[in-house]
């Protein structure tokens, strides 16, 4: 008799897949345009070479998703994933837009160089797995959806309250005056009324699409009051080719690309809880050398970032809060949305739809998306032995108030030296790492295997909660 397909493995029919693909396109598409946004109005490209980073990017993100996804020897987490830009590395790379001998064409050298060195470095960041045992890793979960509230929240409230550009060549900040308006809140407001409609009193698959349908409900309603305008659709072009090396051959500069690998270092960590937290929600074993290949997948997404004219690639935790809304945990679906996200790269206008999509519509669908990483990860922490050992309510209490410094204090790090933003800046990173310290001095380091175990006995614990 055939074993048992895994749902991680469990191909859907193609319908479902093209409408749950879609469904994580447009969860991530806002973070995935802005970064290429922002970089390009920093180094003053015109409007059509900023077009030209957006494809770029939709199509590297496609590649970067499908490798992660659908995997190669030795490559590819093979979880459902969807890859894009990371924002960690956008402080960095403003710095050397501003610099006239790095430039664009630096910042794409430093991208391949970090790419080369995060494929080299990732058999020995996966053996960092013993220092992330259920503990860790459902307190990073938890951290991760409060981080994501913040976006979500923003979404709502019409982008952010300030929106960054480039001043005399250093970075600043101008207020974004729709921000909080009462007509985007109301939007997102009826969003998140029509999805938790769709999950009270849909079914089956209509309730699995839930998020979609609000957003599309949300799309309809903010057009039919003006707010959601077609004058870029009917601007873009048609089909249109990502080519490689558009903007010259990539050069190379040492201290770029030094700060390029400690941002990959610090995006390979963050990475490491990610897959970590994916493997417990969706009950797929995650090993030292599962690890590795994913973290040699987000070396090879970002080396394709650089060759195809973007930027350094790592899985989007966006997408994770909707594997906990649909409970489609099949790996086929992100890679559908990454075929949809390469097909977008050479299709402009449809690009452009998306694209014109406002963030107060994906505001409603992000605060239930984001709050289900939270509750997941409070859900899963009930697995943790807390009654026996009460250490551990420390490492979940101290490295959650961690993780909600730069939310709560923006500022809080502000007279520390700029190279050690992109490590203090992420609530991700700070929890990971204060949990994985405070756990080894309460709790010491236990061995590949025992962490191997104990993950998967809370990851199956999970399934039945």
């Amino acid at each position: 008799m055939a074993s048992e397909v895994h749902p991680v493995d469990e191909v859907l029919p193609v319908p479902k897949l093209l409408t749950l693909g879609l469904q994580h396109v447009l969860v991530m598409y806002a973070g995935a345009v802005a970064v290429p946004l922002i970089l390009g109005r920093a180094l003053k490209l015109s409007p059509e070479d900023v077009a030209f980073l957006i494809s770029a990017d939709l199509f590297a993100c496609g590649l970067a998703t499908l490798v992660q996804c659908v995997g190669f020897p030795g490559v590819g987490i093979r979880l459902p994933v969807m890859m894009g830009v990371t924002f960690a590395s956008v402080g960095p790379m403003l710095s050397m837009a501003a610099a006239p001998d790095v430039g664009l064409l630096g910042i794409y050298g430093s991208v391949i160089a970090a790419g080369l060195f995060a494929f080299l470095a990732a058999p020995f960041i996966s053996r960092l797995l013993p220092l992330f045992p259920p503990v860790v890793t459902d307190t990073i979960i938890l951290v991760i959806g409060i981080s994501l509230m913040r976006v979500g929240i923003n979404w709502a409230g019409g982008g952010l309250p300030q929106l960054p550009r480039v001043v005399e060549g250093a970075r600043g900040f101008f207020d974004n005056p729709g921000y909080g308006q009462l007509q985007g809140l109301g939007i997102a407001l009826f969003v998140l009324i029509v999805i938790l409609a769709l999950i009270r009193w849909g079914t089956g698959f209509i309730a699995n699409v839930s998020v979609l349908l609000g957003i599309i409900a949300g799309a309809v309603l903010a057009s039919l009051i003006g707010v959601m305008t077609f004058d870029k659709v009917a601007k873009a072009a048609w089909v249109d080719v990502v080519t490689p090396l558009r903007f010259g051959i990539p050069e190379f500069h040492l201290v770029p690309i030094v700060t390029m690998c400690i941002v990959m270092v610090v995006v390979m960590i963050e990475s490491v809880g990610m897959f970590l937290a994916l493997g417990e929600m969706t009950g797929r074993k995650i090993d030292q050398a599962a690890l590795t290949r994913g973290l040699r997948a987000d070396g090879i997404g970002t080396m394709l970032g650089g060759i195809f004219n973007t930027f350094p690639y790592t899985s989007f935790s966006q997408n994770v809060g909707l594997v906990g809304v649909t409970g489609i945990r099949s790996r086929w679906v992100t890679a559908t949305g990454g075929a949809i996200m390469l097909a977008l790269g050479f299709l402009p206008k449809m690009a452009a739809l998306v694209e014109a999509v406002p963030q107060v519509v994906l505001g409603g669908a992000g605060l239930v998306m984001f709050g289900m990483v939270a509750a997941t990860g409070a859900r899963i922490l009930t697995n943790v032995d807390f009654k026996t050992n009460h250490f551990n309510l420390f490492v979940v209490a101290i490295s959650t108030g961690f993780g909600m410094i730069p939310l709560a204090a923006p500022n809080f790090f502000q007279y520390t030296p700029d190279s050690l933003h992109p490590l203090l800046d992420s609530g991700i990173l700070l929890a990971a790492t204060s949990s994985v310290i405070l756990n080894a001095f309460f709790n010491g380091l236990g061995s590949v295997e025992s962490a191997q175990s104990e993950a998967t006995m809370v990851a199956t614990a999970s399934e039945h909660v």
